[in-house]
């Protein structure tokens, strides 16, 4: 399975502030020649507009980050959602933060986002988690969670039918974690990466960079990403140097030199 260049609107946040902003940032991106994007809301538009827009640049939608709160609420407002847009997988961007603390918060909290991705399933959808680093952390308590990361105790107490993860490269590597040794242990569970790459100063100090042009080894992941069927490699900058959409076309041509399509 090839592994599609997808790109997070979240990157371009700061050219999509009016409907008018994001028709020309759409327009924008579809030039630098991403055909596949990542939806973080609907904005001021509504979920139709944006769907007449995206189809007005050949943009399709290949996953969101949504409220959990509204997936456990209002699930068929976000399967309606999901359907118009014809995407297949949608997720949230981060564990809600009473369930940071403690194993039995991820272990509860995997129970929770079970039960939402068998109704998703239902509906021909996969839910998606993006991790950030914290999912990394170790639990010292007794039992069988001992010395596990909240990223094990989530996977284990949940289907891999129904929670699917969207690995981010750049915040398992912020962890501690190796990005290849998650992707090929969560193996066929990963349909999404995002593709966020990390660079380091003189003072040592962490930035987020371009993909291809921090530290990040590239191709070892896109070789796992390959191996373990990930379907969209996804570019998120949390911040940029300068213009978004300069970083977001030297990420773009950076993976299109990779060989990714």
């Amino acid at each position: 399975m090839s592994c599609r260049i997808a790109l997070q609107l979240y990157t371009v946040r700061d050219h999509m502030q009016t409907a008018e902003d994001i028709a020309k940032t759409l327009e924008a991106v579809a030039k630098i020649g991403y055909q596949c994007v990542e939806v973080c809301g609907w904005g001021v538009t509504g979920v139709a507009e944006m769907k007449k827009m995206l189809d007005a640049n050949g943009l399709t939608v290949c996953s969101t980050h949504c409220s959990f709160t509204d997936m456990q609420n209002d699930l068929a407002q976000v399967i309606a959602d999901h359907e118009t847009l014809g995407c297949k997988f949608p997720g949230i961007g981060g564990m809600p933060g009473e369930y940071r603390g403690s194993a039995e918060g991820f272990a509860t909290f995997a129970k929770l986002a079970n039960e939402v991705g068998e109704k998703l399933a239902a509906a021909g959808m996969s839910f998606c988690y993006h991790n950030h680093s914290f999912e990394l952390a170790k639990f010292v308590s007794c039992g069988a969670t001992a010395g596990k990361t909240g990223l094990d105790i989530l996977c284990e107490n949940s289907d891999p039918r129904f929670v699917k993860n969207e690995l981010d490269m750049y915040w398992v590597q912020h962890g501690g974690g190796s990005p290849v040794a998650w992707l090929t242990k969560l193996a066929d569970r990963t349909p999404l990466v995002h593709w966020k790459d990390m660079g380091i100063t003189p003072d040592m100090q962490q930035f987020y960079a371009e993909v291809g042009e921090g530290n990040l080894d590239w191709p070892s992941i896109l070789a796992a990403c390959r191996a373990h069927n990930v379907q969209y490699c996804i570019v998120e900058q949390d911040t940029c140097p300068g213009d978004s959409l300069d970083s977001v076309k030297i990420s773009f041509d950076n993976m299109k030199a990779m060989g990714l399509s």
